[in-house]
Formats: C-alpha cells, structure tokens, sequence
C-alpha cells in the first residue's frame, strides 16, 4: 500500500512538474488569431456544451410568444448583441471577425432551438470568448426577452428587424438605460482611431 501511495505521489510531482514547464516555457500560443488544434477545439466545444446543457436542463422556460415581451428583447439586442451576433442586412464587424472563437450569427441561426440553453448562457456567459455574463446587470425578465426575440430573429428581414427594434423601449435592464443605439452610425474615437 505505501508503495502504491508512493508511486502516485511521484506520478502527480512529475506531471505537475511537466504541466508547469510546459506553461512557464510559453510555448502555449494563446494568441486569439492562432486557432486551436482539432482535437483541443473538439474538447473544448463538446465541453462547452455539455456543461450548458447540464446546467440549463432544470430551467423553466416562460410562455416566448408574447409580442411585448419580443419587442422588448429586440431592443436589448439591437443595443447589446448586434456587435458580436450581427442582426439581418449587418455585414461582420471587426469586432465579431477579430474574436476567437467567432460568435455565432445569431441572425441566421437564433437560440439554437433550446431556450433553456441561451437563457443560461447570455445569464452567465461563457468563459474565455467575450461572451459576458449579462445576469450580473440584467433582470431575468430582459433576458427571457431576449430569448424570445432570438426565437424569432433568423426569420426576419431587415425592415422587420428595424421596426421591431424601433418599437422597442430600447436598452433597459437595471441601470444604464437609454434610448435604442443606432450601430450603423456610431463613430468611436481611440487614440486617433475612428471606427
């Protein structure tokens, strides 16, 4: 038995030895424009995954078909998501190419069919994409709006996606509210740099 005890604490010196070299060398590239292998990239999406589903699996997802409650979260996300997620007729941003791993376009794809899911997700995010844990600031009412109206985006044109945004009460949340952010417009001056 001491042997055995012996043999395991030497196996778990050596691979904490290993797993520190390897980390203090730099040798792990965790540049965002260096995609990972296959089979990390396979690990970690079905890891990802998994850990969602588990997660969202015991949340009860409200009646999404009520209109005002769509309406509101297309204001939300007009001001909030389209940056990342597009919105009909929005062409890629810098941001949402220049992030690794890419944000889905959620105009074309919507929640996914699971809303327990998104809900969980744009709650809490998810680590280590830019994807931001909303419920730190959102109501969970504004973030099963946004469920509904992600239900509902992928088949939307243009026109649609601006009058219902437009008839929105715009961003509102719990602080920081204000009237409907037009994206298309919106000049940021940074050191020098207009976007």
């Amino acid at each position: 038995m001491k042997r055995t005890i012996k043999t395991l604490a030497l196996a778990g010196l050596v691979t904490a030895a290993g797993v520190g070299g390897v980390v203090y060398s730099g040798v792990v590239n965790v540049a965002a424009d260096d995609p990972h292998y296959s089979l990390v990239h396979a690990f970690l999406t079905a890891a990802r995954d998994r850990s969602i589903e588990v997660r969202a699996r015991d949340i009860q997802v409200p009646p999404l078909d009520d209109p005002a409650l769509v309406r509101a979260g297309a204001g939300n996300y007009d001001s909030m998501c389209v940056g990342c997620h597009l919105a009909p007729d929005v062409d890629a941003s810098e941001l949402s190419q220049a992030l690794y791993p890419a944000p889905p376009n959620l105009a074309r794809q919507g929640a996914d069919g699971d809303p327990a899911a998104a809900f969980w997700v744009i709650k809490h995010g998810i680590k280590a994409t830019g994807m931001p844990a909303w419920g730190k600031s959102m109501g969970d009412e504004h973030i099963w709006g946004m469920v509904a109206f992600l239900q509902r985006l992928p088949a939307m044109n243009a026109s649609e996606y601006r009058q219902l945004v437009a008839g929105s009460a715009g961003h509102q949340h719990g602080g920081g509210e204000g009237a409907v952010h037009g994206h298309e417009g919106d000049v940021v001056e940074e050191e020098g740099h207009a976007h």
